[in-house]
């Protein structure tokens, strides 16, 4: 049955007034943003000769996980380390303010003079207070037990060496970090430890320009302290050394020829081999230069003949390895 036309405009109309509401519709107000910082970061601490050095990450959110757009206020505080659990409340009050940070690239770094807590185990802990006073609590704190400041390292020199770069300095002490600023480098890199007063860093390539530093480092609690940094030295090393005697030469007559054939030598800028040759008890002469395989045959014998040889290696900066071991061998 069909319906009346009269009555089918209204029943459209009164079917669109709902969607028409539910666009209009605009619900409770939010509540505005509190725009509190997030808690500081990765606070770390390390005793560094006469200082403590903290270092904290500030945050770039809010709590509420919006961009932090307005600036911050930092509390940092050191004290005692507590025995029981620790009650971040209850030791700031009875903790040391601490002011004077530097910030750069989203890092605030405070210098703590050590003197007074030598000997002690101590927590350090910081706030981010943002515009409106408000803040997220203080953050995880970090503990380190401090202890007489290292002796800093003195005198670094450095010079090459055929296997890289010999670092040499004075300091005591049978712990000691080295590190190390390449030539593409911006900031040090820890290189490597070392028991005693030197270092050699295989690890650096002929013609680069490398920059070194020292510390000291004691043990302190379940941590350690670090010394003062050395002085800088920039060195860049160049190859003047001959590379090693070739090893493990040995010689085969075979049927018009002696094949000899020795141990590749791996060092770095090593090009090729020569050949040398004695006939009898005679002097050894050159018999063939620039052989870049570890093996040559030699065709240019006399059958019944006693022949002696010895090889070298040669390096790219011309120098020349002593002979290997010579080997004696009578042709076919």
């Amino acid at each position: 049955m069909s319906l009346n036309p009269r009555l089918r405009a209204p029943v459209f109309v009164f079917a669109l007034l709902p969607l028409l509401w539910g666009c209009g519709y605009i619900g409770e107000p939010l509540p505005p943003l509190m725009n509190i910082p997030g808690r500081g970061e990765n606070l770390t601490a390390v005793e560094r000769g006469a200082n403590i050095m903290a270092h904290v990450t500030l945050p770039t959110l809010t709590t509420e996980g919006v961009v932090l757009k307005q600036s911050v206020r930092l509390d940092l505080r050191i004290g005692p380390k507590p025995n029981g659990p620790f009650n971040a409340d209850a030791w700031a009050a009875g903790a040391k303010a601490v002011g004077g940070a530097t910030t750069a690239n989203g890092i605030a770094e405070y210098r703590i003079p050590a003197s007074e807590w030598i000997g002690k185990q101590v927590a350090i802990a910081a706030k981010i207070i943002g515009a409106s006073g408000r803040d997220a609590g203080w953050s995880v704190p970090a503990e380190l037990t401090v202890v007489a400041p290292p002796e800093q390292p003195r005198d670094l020199s450095a010079e090459a060496v055929p296997q890289g770069v010999r670092l040499a300095w004075h300091g005591a002490g049978n712990a000691f970090a080295v590190l190390r600023r390449g030539p593409d480098e911006r900031d040090y890199q820890a290189l490597g430890p070392s028991p005693k007063p030197e270092y050699i860093d295989a690890t650096a390539e002929f013609g680069k320009r490398y920059s070194y530093l020292v510390q000291s480092v004691v043990k302190a609690g379940d941590g350690e302290a670090q010394s003062e940094l050395s002085n800088e030295f920039a060195i860049t090393p160049v190859d003047t050394f001959p590379p090693a005697a070739p090893a493990g030469l040995a010689a085969v007559p075979s049927t018009a020829s002696i094949e000899l054939v020795w141990e590749r030598n791996t060092e770095p800028n090593v090009i090729g081999y020569r050949v040398y040759r004695a006939l009898g008890n005679g002097a050894l002469e050159l018999l063939a230069d620039a052989q870049v395989l570890p093996a040559y045959s030699d065709r240019k014998i006399e059958a019944g003949k006693t022949y002696r040889y010895a090889v070298s290696a040669v390096k790219s900066n011309k120098k020349e390895s002593k002979l290997s071991d010579a080997v004696e061998v009578a042709a076919p």
